[in-house]
């Protein structure tokens, strides 16, 4: 079956992610060597903290990276297979889009908005609800915690379009 094949190997991922952390901390080290790095007369300059930070990140990525290799293949075994793959990303991908939708800079629907969408579309997806019940669910609860955070508690919470129009801004 597809969903019994495996996505990689556990060595096989530990070196990707190993080489990701390298990348990620060379880069730091780096700029931080730009803005300065060294304690000045007045005290740390810009990169001091980043560039120590980044230092330790690639260091650590060097052993990992080590590790994994030096390791081997003795087990082979898989990172995951592909039907758990598929579940993990049921949520991961409409999570990342709920993120998106809610603090993008260039158009976001909101806090409130966005996460009625984010109920709705779990209840539809993995709950096989039917839309009245849905509806009734997600813009309850979006008026419950609208009324909670910005009436009682004052807590300015990012806000779109919809709320604009109603004049909460």
């Amino acid at each position: 079956m597809a969903d019994d094949r495996a996505v990689g190997s556990v060595r096989a991922w530990e070196v990707i992610v190993a080489g990701v952390f390298l990348a990620f901390g060379s880069l730091v080290v780096w700029e931080s060597r730009r803005l300065g790095w060294q304690w000045g007369s007045d005290g740390p300059q810009a990169g001091y903290f980043p560039f120590y930070i980044g230092l330790f990140i690639v260091i650590s990525s060097i052993a990992n990276l080590y590790s994994a290799i030096a390791a081997g293949e003795k087990s082979g075994k898989p990172f995951v297979l592909w039907g758990q793959l598929r579940m993990i990303l049921v949520v991961i991908l409409p999570s990342a889009a709920y993120v998106a939708l809610m603090v993008n800079p260039w158009f976001s629907l909101g806090i409130y908005v966005a996460s009625a969408l984010f109920i709705a579309f779990f209840m539809r997806y993995l709950g096989k609800y039917g839309w009245l019940k849905i509806a009734a669910v997600s813009v309850v609860t979006m008026l419950l915690f609208f009324m909670m955070f910005e009436v009682w508690f004052k807590v300015p919470l990012p806000k779109g379009p919809l709320e604009a129009a109603f004049g909460f801004n």
